[in-house]
């Protein structure tokens, strides 16, 4: 990640931004709004029909699973940058901690705050603190930790990484939330667990998969343009390892041939729907689909993978549509 343009301005001008400022510039913000819309999103797509997504108790199981996922994502970010700076102040100069705007104590302090929280609200609850929900922020918060701290630090090494990252972005975020919507929303009960929603629910399993592989790509595309500051300190990422062209490339394609395939099932499968509704909602999906895959491959012609400012408006070009891929995760029917 690089810092946004608004970062820019105010470190060249001399102006130090407020608390505020530097506590959202620290959540690292893109990441944050994946995750406010990711859970209201899955509970739509868990939901038996629409009808049962405008309850109260369905806003009552969003909101309780929301505020704590929010923390937990922070804990992660803040997390990363803490353990990052020397790198940072290379690749991304304008964030908190590289650019001085925040204290390496209080950036700690934020942190340990967000984890514990993270965790104490989650299981708070003796009805909306489910086994899902548990799963999604434990799961979250090992893997993240593991990611970022030493000793251990998977990030270093470039399998353990993309472990990490498909197993947050999709089994434990989407199978997570999805188990905690069944049991907390929709009369699923105790008994409703991650395992058995991806093994028994088709939504659910191909979901996971599909976020699983474009938390992937925008974890890769991260990284192209950081290769000078990850090189520096010995961080063997794949475009370290493989290129900045040959990764650029591959994960580019991959988000095409995902996007493509998913909307010509979804238009096949309006074509056969048994009603107008599941007509509309495939065709909705089907059409979105194709778009977001011919974007993925017109935005990357003109970019220059060894560009950094170029990757990384790009890489935010591929954070949109995963917000926009949350926004018709809905009409997956």
């Amino acid at each position: 990640d690089n810092s946004s343009s608004a970062t820019t301005t105010t470190t060249t001008t001399g102006k130090r931004p407020s608390f505020p400022v530097v506590l959202w510039r620290f959540t690292r913000p893109h990441t944050l709004i994946g995750s406010a819309l990711a859970i209201p999103a899955i509970h739509m797509l868990a939901a038996p029909t629409y009808s049962e997504v405008f309850t109260l108790k369905t806003l009552a199981s969003i909101i309780f699973a929301s505020i704590p996922a929010l923390f937990m994502n922070l804990y992660i970010t803040g997390l990363n940058q803490i353990t990052d700076v020397d790198i940072d102040r290379i690749n991304k100069p304008d964030l908190p901690i590289a650019a001085g705007h925040l204290s390496l104590p209080t950036a700690k302090a934020i942190v340990i705050f967000s984890g514990i929280f993270s965790l104490a609200m989650g299981l708070s609850h003796p009805f909306l603190s489910t086994n899902g929900l548990s799963v999604a922020l434990w799961a979250s918060f090992i893997l993240g930790t593991m990611y970022s701290l030493p000793p251990i630090r998977f990030k270093r090494f470039h399998l353990l990484a993309a472990f990490c990252i498909i197993a947050v972005r999709g089994a434990v975020i989407n199978a997570g939330f999805y188990a905690h919507a069944q049991a907390a929303a929709f009369g699923g009960g105790a008994g409703t667990t991650v395992i058995g929603c991806l093994l028994s629910d088709t939504r659910c399993a191909l979901s996971s998969l599909f976020f699983s592989v474009f938390g992937f790509v925008i974890a890769l595309m991260k990284d192209v343009p950081d290769v000078k500051g990850d090189k520096e300190s010995n961080i063997k990422t794949m475009p370290v390892r493989y290129g900045q062209h040959r990764i650029f490339g591959s994960v580019r394609r991959l988000l095409t041939v995902s996007f493509l395939s998913i909307g010509i099932g979804f238009l096949k499968g309006a074509a056969n729907a048994p009603s107008q509704v599941l007509t509309t909602c495939r065709t909705i999906l089907g059409v979105s689909s194709v778009l977001a895959g011919y974007s993925v491959r017109k935005e990357a012609v003109s970019v220059d993978p060894e560009d950094s400012k170029q990757v990384y408006k790009y890489y935010m070009h591929l954070w949109k549509l995963f917000y926009a891929s949350y926004l018709v995760l809905p009409f997956a029917r």
